[in-house]
């Protein structure tokens, strides 16, 4: 059993802002891999402040864990 959590943090310009729906997928800002919430939440709230005034960009976590190993309980 892996201990590993993997977090992705990306962002782009999406086509509405309520929803995930980017715009362009090649131009997808990929901010990288994290081993914790805790570290991905930093690098998100980091890449969102910055882009706060552009309701057209968004930055999201995707638990790549959930992903990988969808039956290994979280801690």
């Amino acid at each position: 059993m892996s201990n590993q959590l993997l977090h992705l943090v990306m962002g782009g310009r999406v086509t509405d802002p309520q929803k995930i729906e980017f715009q362009d997928l090649k131009d997808i800002h990929v901010v990288g891999f994290y081993n914790s919430r805790a570290e991905a939440e930093d690098a998100w709230r980091a890449w969102a402040q910055r882009t706060v005034d552009d309701a057209e960009m968004k930055y999201v976590i995707v638990h790549l864990h959930k992903l990988l190993e969808p039956d290994i309980p979280l801690k």
